[in-house]
């Protein structure tokens, strides 16, 4: 039993409250998840031609200098570092590939939790309260984020099997449950390259959902081929550069929330993350569809989710404007929990 949320801000007015309203909707997951945390937040994008690269090490004291000196002398430009408690950001002037290629042969202890130009995935053992602290997640300001709060079943409780998972660039997964064919599915992965390194089964959905992006398939098609492909019961949240989605398995095993209003929409495990937020009274609550793709967008209009009789399921907001669901709200039990 884990723990999910995510947040959409629709209005760019409260981007700087982001992380003070997605900390406690986080916080609200720990009994589902007490033995490690994690979000991904999607804030102000890397300057032109740069890229956001999201490093952990082990050691709160360690020497992340000898790392800046090294990519400048790689890519022939200094980078800027923020450290944040076990992580560091660096904006590099580079590509996604070589700055990967260049940390895996040179600094192997350093661990790669993310590149972007928006995303910012932070992760480590330990209540949420204590995630939340350490990262002053609460003064982080951005458009969305998605996080998880994780009660181990599958692999060992550390900060490497800890959520969010990224699955390419700007992008990331989390996921409540648990898949039966995952082994199956990270040798097939390995034969095409996918590298993993966790003994997570949420790590070979996220492999999966990359290879998938990486072989032309839209968002929407990847996570509709997991329906085929992906055995087991998961809720999955999946966060991009300009939204976020949601899929559930096609027997919808594992509970979820969204509610909607005019300023947001959020999605939790259970509703009582989402029982704070300003204008919940207000806001239109549904449980999802068992698997239907629900996408959100600033960027662009979204096109409709369809389940797979398809009949429409949700059409999502975009900048165009709004149309609603043909499916009538279903009434839902805010203790439910599984």
């Amino acid at each position: 039993m884990c723990g999910i949320v995510g947040l959409f801000l629709k209005q760019s007015s409260l981007e700087p409250e982001l992380g003070a309203l997605f900390s406690e909707m986080l916080v609200c997951m720990s009994s589902r998840g007490p033995d490690s945390a994690g979000f991904a937040v999607y804030g102000t994008p890397a300057p032109a031609g740069k890229l956001k690269a999201i490093l952990q090490h082990s050691n709160p004291d360690f020497d992340w200098s000898a790392i800046g000196v090294a990519l400048e002398k790689q890519f022939r430009d200094k980078p800027s570092v923020e450290v944040n408690s076990t992580h560091a950001r660096f904006l590099v002037k580079t590509d996604v590939q070589s700055i990967r290629s260049f940390l895996e042969a040179n600094f192997p202890e350093v661990r790669i939790m993310s590149v972007g130009r928006r995303i910012e995935i932070m992760k480590e053992t330990g209540l949420p309260e204590s995630v939340v602290e350490r990262f002053s997640l609460r003064k982080i300001a951005g458009s969305h984020a998605i996080g998880h709060t994780r009660m181990a079943t599958e692999s060992a409780v550390t900060t490497e099997g800890s959520h969010p998972f990224s699955t390419g660039v700007d992008l990331c997964l989390v996921h409540n449950g648990s898949l039966s064919n995952h082994n199956r599915l990270r040798r097939r992965l390995g034969r095409e390259g996918i590298e993993f390194h966790t003994e997570n089964d949420t790590e070979v959905a996220a492999g999966y959902f990359a290879w998938q992006l990486a072989n032309g398939a839209t968002l929407k098609e990847a996570l509709e081929a997991g329906l085929e492909d992906l055995d087991g019961f998961y809720t999955f949240a999946v966060g991009t550069e300009d939204g976020f989605a949601v899929l559930r398995d096609p027997i919808a095993c594992k509970p979820a929330v969204l509610a909607e209003t005019d300023d947001y929409v959020a999605m939790a495990s259970e509703y009582r993350s989402l029982a704070n937020l300003p204008g919940i009274e207000g806001a239109r609550l549904w449980e999802p569809e068992p698997a239907v793709v629900y996408n959100w967008s600033r960027t662009q209009r979204c096109e409709p989710a369809f389940r797979r009789d398809n009949r429409i399921g949700v059409t999502a907001w975009g900048v165009s404007g709004r149309q609603k669901s043909s499916q009538p709200d279903k009434i839902l039990n805010p203790s439910s929990r599984v």
